[in-house]
């Protein structure tokens, strides 16, 4: 190149720190729920928030009627109607507009995964479509890679609780329970994340979580520790009795060793299971065609 046609050498002051630039090695600063704050979510998240804080409000705004059964409260069919008809409206608040096509096939996951109106029960299977409207809402672009957390700690923390109220308000049945020998009679995915985050905690080991003491001074900051916690509140009588496959998974030595086996476990008793899977919706988002193997 000609003298006269070289050109100046770029700008490289912001790849270059500056001299008083004091390093440090880099650490871990997301260790409990709260620390989320510290933690930059995108506008998708805190749409998705606002989307489940409006569910929360309508169960306000629609409460139990009086009936003669105690389980099953028919008041849930009147909120279900509501969300049935306003679940595009809702998830078209957190779909960009160029996305707009996308939002009749991800507004059905969003239904599916609040529970059923005719047997107004609730269990892993409605679980399972929450999880697959938020992979959808990745498939799309709306959630990112940068999200992850706050997908999980943020959203789904978020829905569980709308969940959580549903069920208490509502008194709604768990849909295909097995009793003392299930994990949990409404959720499965929240032990599976709540033990990875709880891997490596210099103190809580699996042990601590059938201690009552230890489960209320830490629950509002492990995920897995609230789903005991509500599980306490909801069921009366010795621990090991009522959720006895809790009760020999706090024999397990470490947190990951926890997790290893929820994911076994979830896999068998969840995803493998036609009477969780016959329910299951499919559509160009989550198609059904088998993997073409390598």
């Amino acid at each position: 190149m000609a003298e006269g046609e070289r050109q100046s050498p770029p700008d490289s002051s912001e790849d270059i720190p500056p001299a008083t630039q004091n390093f440090i090695i880099p650490k871990k600063e997301i260790h409990t729920v709260p620390d989320m704050g510290k933690w930059k979510r995108s506008q998708a998240i805190e749409k998705l928030v606002a989307l489940l804080d409006t569910l929360d409000r309508w169960i306000d705004e629609t409460p139990p009627v009086d009936q003669p059964s105690r389980f099953g409260n028919k008041a849930y069919r009147t909120w279900y109607a509501r969300l049935e008809e306003e679940a595009e409206n809702l998830v078209a608040t957190v779909v960009p507009t160029h996305l707009a096509a996308a939002v009749p096939e991800v507004a059905v996951y969003l239904k599916e995964s609040v529970g059923n109106s005719t047997r107004i029960d609730y269990g892993t299977g409605h679980e399972a479509a929450f999880a697959a409207f938020l992979c959808c809402l990745c498939k799309i672009g709306v959630l990112r890679v940068d999200d992850q957390i706050a997908i999980v700690f943020k959203v789904f923390n978020r829905y569980l609780e709308v969940m959580r109220k549903l069920q208490k308000t509502y008194r709604m049945e768990p849909a295909g329970s097995q009793g003392v020998w299930g994990l949990d009679d409404f959720q499965f995915l929240p032990f599976i994340w709540g033990s990875s985050q709880l891997i490596d905690h210099p103190c809580l080991e699996p042990r601590h979580f059938v201690d009552e003491k230890a489960v209320n001074e830490n629950h509002k900051d492990y995920m897995f520790l609230e789903c005991i916690l509500f599980i306490t509140e909801m069921k009366t009588g010795p621990f090991a009795e009522h959720s006895n496959q809790l009760w020999n998974i706090s024999a397990v030595p470490s947190w990951s060793k926890v997790n290893q086996g929820l994911i076994r476990m979830y896999k068998a008793e969840c995803l493998e299971k036609f009477p969780v899977i016959q329910h299951f919706k499919f559509g160009s988002l989550l198609p059904i065609q088998p993997v073409t193997s390598c």
